[in-house]
């Protein structure tokens, strides 16, 4: 496991590619204050993890369409755009309320700007990080949606990972995405996943997707649905105006955050 300095300095590196698309390692050394030696070996990593490739003095961006980040380093990667998103989103939440909660970093923030003034809200998860943090809430009834862990990101799945979800009548759905894109709608990197979304947004009377910036104009592999199933989109302020010009033009409310 890398160490915490480390995972500084691969975020800080995640965080100038989404930027630049390219670095160069003898910049990176003046930018991070370490050797040529220490950024290669930083390189070297997150090539592994799929997060970028190495080429001849540097690094490009990388993201295949079926990648998941390590769940350390997305949760680490834009903590505050996801925070105000969070907010926002859990200013909707009203008390009496059943909601549907999924996985991801940005889902899993809203767990904590959940008003402790509520006292009686219902929280159906396929997140077992999101059922423990929501556990010691007396104001929180926490059910898992049962099924099969997925170890990488500690959800649960099918086989068996819809059945609960037929069963619910939920006020309104949250929604993580690795994609928003006028043409090809939301999508998301794991088939599985994508599967637990569905059955999720059917069983919600309303439908908010949380997606930071990085997620919009982005296609993954798997299809969640169409621009036209989804209430609401919150971005942050990070996301281009011509992009969200373009989504609300296709049909699609948009808060940016």
């Amino acid at each position: 496991m890398p160490t915490l300095k480390a995972m500084q300095r691969h975020r800080q590196i995640v965080e100038l590619l989404g930027a630049e698309g390219r670095l160069d390692v003898m910049d990176l050394t003046d930018r991070l204050g370490v050797s040529s030696v220490t950024v290669r070996a930083d390189l070297l990593f997150l090539e592994k993890a799929q997060v970028l490739r190495r080429v001849r003095g540097g690094a490009i961006a990388m993201q295949p369409s079926r990648y998941e980040r390590p769940v350390d380093l997305n949760a680490s990667l834009r903590g505050a755009e996801k925070d105000a998103i969070a907010a926002i989103a859990a200013d909707m939440i009203r008390d009496g309320e059943t909601i549907l909660m999924d996985t991801g970093s940005t889902i899993a923030a809203l767990v904590g700007f959940i008003p402790d003034k509520l006292t009686d809200l219902a929280v159906v998860t396929n997140s077992l990080n999101v059922a423990v943090e929501l556990s010691s809430r007396p104001n929180v009834t926490v059910i898992v949606t049962g099924g099969t862990v997925r170890p990488k990101l500690n959800s649960l799945v099918s086989p068996f990972g819809t059945l609960l979800l037929d069963r619910i009548n939920a006020d309104v759905a949250f929604i993580s995405c690795a994609g928003v894109d006028t043409e090809k709608g939301f999508t998301n990197s794991n088939w599985h996943e994508a599967e637990i979304k569905q059955k999720m947004m059917a069983a919600a009377s309303r439908v908010i997707v949380l997606a930071d910036h990085s997620k919009l104009k982005h296609v993954a592999t798997a299809k969640i649905a169409d621009l036209d199933a989804v209430d609401l989109l919150i971005t942050d302020q990070g996301a281009s105006p011509s992009v969200i010009k373009e989504l609300r033009a296709a049909g699609l409310e948009v808060v940016v955050a």
